[in-house]
């Protein structure tokens, strides 16, 4: 199945970190002063795993907002930097585990993202993940996020590794998308919100990182 695999790169937001309910209700406060509703069921079928400009753009437009889309995309960074000043995202279910048996197993790790790195600095740093992850791309690093593949394929080219070696783990279907793109063999582990996406592509699609981490154990075995 790999060939042989040398490298495990994470999606940050819904796939390492329980985040996306969290994003959601954040946006909720950028919005209600706007005089703007938006109900879960919208926010998943348009924004799951999209970055902060890109929803920013589609929600100006769509919505008709006065406020640029910079603005829009600044006031959720800002509000975001808020929470996350108070503490990091929760982990999934899962994730330590599926960390430290990797790391076991000799694989080399990265996290790739359409957030900012700042979110990804603090979970690395609350939850003591720092030693286990060779390198962070996110979305400041890149000039298009997810679905692009560029973020996935700075990844590889900092990891020195060819995408043949390496696998991604993606919870919405333009981070599929996206490490498909860059070549990258990918399991896909949906979450409350991005589970209605399609991830016919993905290798496999689990309901859990455990379930993931048991079929990565096997391919290796």
């Amino acid at each position: 199945m790999f060939a042989p695999l040398q490298a495990v790169l994470f999606d940050h937001d819904g796939t390492l970190v329980d985040s996306e309910i969290i994003h959601f209700q954040l946006w909720l406060d950028v919005l209600q002063p706007l005089g703007v509703s938006l109900g879960l069921a919208l926010y998943k079928e348009l924004y799951a795993g999209s970055s902060s400009v890109l929803i920013a753009n589609d929600m100006v437009d769509r919505f008709k907002l006065a406020h640029s889309a910079a603005e829009l995309a600044a006031a959720k960074i800002h509000i975001t930097r808020e929470y996350l000043a108070r503490g990091a995202f929760p982990l999934m279910p899962g994730a330590m585990a599926a960390i430290e048996y990797f790391h076991e197993a000799g694989l080399k790790m990265a996290v790739v993202t359409s957030g900012a790195r700042e979110g990804v600095d603090v979970s690395l740093q609350e939850h003591e993940l720092g030693e286990y992850f060779e390198t962070v791309v996110s979305a400041d690093d890149v000039a298009a996020t997810k679905p692009s593949p560029d973020s996935y394929l700075l990844a590889l080219e900092r990891l020195g590794l060819p995408a043949s070696a390496c696998m991604a783990i993606e919870d919405t279907e333009a981070g599929l998308q996206a490490a498909n793109a860059a070549g990258l063999i990918c399991v896909a582990v949906p979450n409350l919100i991005s589970r209605h996406q399609n991830f016919d592509t993905a290798r496999q699609t689990f309901d859990s990182l455990d379930q993931a981490s048991r079929w990565v154990k096997r391919q290796l075995a």
